[in-house]
């Protein structure tokens, strides 16, 4: 791995994230692929494979990274079971099931945004917001 410049713009930006609560969540859940990735981890437990078909337009790359970057964040649990062919699970962690109220504001203001402008989904199905539920892995689709 290259050695860290800690004179950086990026390496100075991550000092002033213990100032601000904002830069400091999404220092951890930053990049378009790490929320997507907790929220379709909010329905339990999923192997790699169950990952990448929920989330067919992430590359191979992108999605190992992202896994390894969460799980050094602490924000999922990754379980390798020594069998062959090797069985690996992720799942979240405690902190990451606290972020679940974030990725649940995050999925229901787009819900509502998407329903604001008439949105479809590519499937052409319409989302629907149970507002009775706490957890966004409750959004069903209608």
């Amino acid at each position: 791995m290259a050695a860290i410049k800690e004179s950086s713009t990026i390496q100075e930006n991550r000092k002033i994230t213990q100032d601000c609560p904002v830069m400091y969540v999404m220092e951890r859940i930053g990049g378009f692929w790490k929320p997507i990735i907790l929220f379709n981890l909010s329905t339990g437990e999923k192997r790699y494979s169950e990952l990448k078909k929920a989330i067919p337009a992430v590359t191979e790359k992108m999605l190992i990274q992202h896994l390894k970057q969460l799980e050094t964040d602490g924000l999922i649990i990754r379980t390798a079971k020594p069998v062959v062919p090797p069985h690996v699970t992720y799942k979240l962690s405690e902190a990451g099931n606290e972020l679940a109220p974030v990725i649940d504001a995050m999925a229901e203001w787009a819900f509502q945004d998407m329903e604001r402008h008439d949105h479809q989904c590519a499937e052409g199905n319409r989302y629907k917001v149970d507002k009775n539920q706490n957890v966004f892995s409750n959004n069903l689709k209608q």
